[in-house]
């Protein structure tokens, strides 16, 4: 806390660090130090510190007090209510954005913040064709503002039906799927941070967390250009499930992974016109 009646402090001062790394570690904050310096880099006055600190130590998350995540080194604006990008999910959007070529058309649904569809943007090296969409609306304004440098058009909506079928049926090159493939009955089980602070249709994947990759895996191919890849991300315990949803819709798939960020990632291709 702030000491009253103390002058303006200056936020890079050791005493006020040590009084907000012992407030965040008081309320349970693993990272205490990291995120006092993203506090203390993020607020404008005292009293904005103060408040921040104390919506933190709350509980709410650290990315919805300060306004922004970080997320493979971008910074993408995250409101509250708005899912928070994971890590793990920096290596969906590496793999996307290795299967984009000059010029793609590239499709980030089930968008949130537009995190992914920004990282693939920026990712590639060149420009893309990007469109986005959710259902959420909170989610869809902060997508807008994301991806406004990368030219893309953000849609509202429920899956591909927030889209203009006469410009993307058949052109899309890289579809991203972020859906939510958390199963209902573990959504109890969540942190705090995700249960009561973001929006329940991106956690909640329905009875085995897989239902909504099934209403994607099924239209997607009527989608994607002549081999288009459509990428999702799922745990290890559903892969299996997973790989045969989407090889059911005539896809052809493999699972990738990384064990330094807890990913597992798939792609799925179409091989004909469909």
């Amino acid at each position: 806390m702030l000491p009253k009646g103390s002058p303006v402090p200056v936020f890079s001062s050791s005493a006020l660090r040590s009084s907000v790394v012992t407030r965040l570690r008081a309320a349970g904050c693993v990272f205490a130090e990291d995120e006092a310096r993203i506090l203390l880099a993020s607020a404008a006055t005292p009293a904005d510190l103060a408040a921040m600190v104390r919506a933190r130590a709350e509980g709410r998350p650290l990315e919805h007090v300060v306004g922004w995540a970080e997320f493979a080194g971008l910074r993408i604006a995250v409101d509250p209510g708005v899912f928070v990008p994971r890590r793990r999910s920096e290596f969906l959007a590496a793999t996307a954005a290795g299967l984009t070529a000059p010029g793609a058309v590239v499709l980030d649904l089930c968008c949130g913040s537009g995190a992914l569809g920004a990282a693939v943007a920026a990712g590639a090296g060149h420009p893309v064709e990007l469109y986005a969409a959710d259902l959420d609306p909170a989610a869809v304004r902060c997508a807008r503002r994301n991806l406004a440098p990368a030219g893309a058009r953000v849609f509202a909506g429920d899956l591909f039906a927030a889209l203009p079928a006469a410009e993307l049926r058949g052109r899309v090159d890289v579809l991203i799927a972020n859906v939510p493939y958390v199963p209902t009955g573990d959504v109890a089980l969540l942190p705090p941070e995700a249960r009561l602070y973001e929006a329940l249709p991106a956690l909640d994947g329905g009875s085995d967390g897989l239902d909504v990759l099934r209403r994607v895996a099924a239209e997607a191919p009527g989608w994607l250009a002549p081999g288009g890849s459509l990428l999702f991300e799922t745990s290890e315990r559903q892969l299996a499930t997973a790989l045969a949803v989407v090889r059911a819709a005539g896809l052809v798939a493999e699972a990738h992974e990384d064990e330094e960020l807890d990913a597992t990632v798939v792609t799925a291709r179409l091989t004909t016109a469909g």
